[in-house]
């Protein structure tokens, strides 16, 4: 009985990974992970670069950082409600939200937020108030 244990597990071992198995911890394992490249606020400065291509099923992470030049926020629903956020870090603080609307920054400072992408779309993340192409982020979610 002994052998044939372990020449089951042999053979599970020496099977190839399907390409969605991502390891014991699925999703969240590092094989499927990315880190995005920031989020700025800063007054008179774009939010982003470009927009985000993002996969569905995939997890990121991503820095949003607050110099301090005014108090500003990122705001975006519709992009909360069409991603799964793991966490959102603040000063080594980790809060595991049900829910996100907005996150505001009254003085500068940075916090990082890891989510999954689900729903395929565009979205923003903007800075309420604003109306200019440079004051939001958008993700597009294939």
């Amino acid at each position: 009985m002994k052998k044939t244990v372990l020449a089951f597990v042999a053979a599970v071992l020496a099977t190839p990974a399907a390409a969605h198995d991502y390891g014991f911890a699925g999703l969240l394992s590092k094989n499927n992970r990315e880190t995005l490249a920031p989020l700025t606020l800063a007054s008179g400065k774009p939010v982003a670069e470009a927009p985000y291509m993002l996969k569905s099923g995939m997890y990121y992470k991503i820095k949003m950082v607050a110099d301090g030049s005014a108090e500003l926020a990122l705001s975006g629903g519709e992009f909360f409600r069409a991603v799964w956020v793991n966490e959102i870090v603040i000063n080594k603080i980790e809060v595991r939200p049900m829910g996100v609307h907005s996150i505001e920054f009254d003085a500068g400072g940075e916090a990082e937020m890891s989510f999954i992408a689900i729903k395929p779309g565009t979205y923003e993340l903007s800075i309420p108030g604003s109306t200019g192409d440079t004051q939001k982020a958008v993700f597009v979610i294939q």
